[in-house]
Order: structure tokens, then sequence, then C-alpha cells
């Protein structure tokens, strides 16, 4: 559970948008939508090799 201190005198527009923050860093609306549908084990491991292929040219660009 996400606990988002307010301080005295805070806007709770700015602290909605800190919440908003913390939730999103969790990975738990993503993790909700994963498991939606049921993924085989094959397209999440091509999924992670084509991951793996984009960030490999990134740093692979970064060094040129």
């Amino acid at each position: 559970m996400l606990i988002i201190p307010i301080k005295e005198g805070e806007n709770i527009d700015r602290a909605l948008k800190r919440f908003k923050r913390k939730f999103d860093k969790t990975g738990a609306k993503r993790q909700l939508n994963a498991r939606k549908q049921f993924t085989k084990p094959s397209v999440e491991r091509r999924a992670q090799i084509q991951k793996a292929q984009y960030i490999q040219g990134l740093r692979d660009a970064e060094d040129i």
C-alpha cells in the first residue's frame, strides 16, 4: 500500500501528482494488464530478445 504523507498547507493536486508518480514506479498497472491475458512463453522470449536487440543497438550507436 502506498503512503503519501501530506505536508501542512500542501496543495492536494501536488500530493495527488506525487501519488501518481509513485504508483507508476511500482509497475502495478503494467502487471495488472499483463495478467489480464495469457501470453505464450515463446512470445515472451521473443519480446525479451527484441528488447535486448533494441538496447544493444542503442549502445552500439552511442559508441560511434
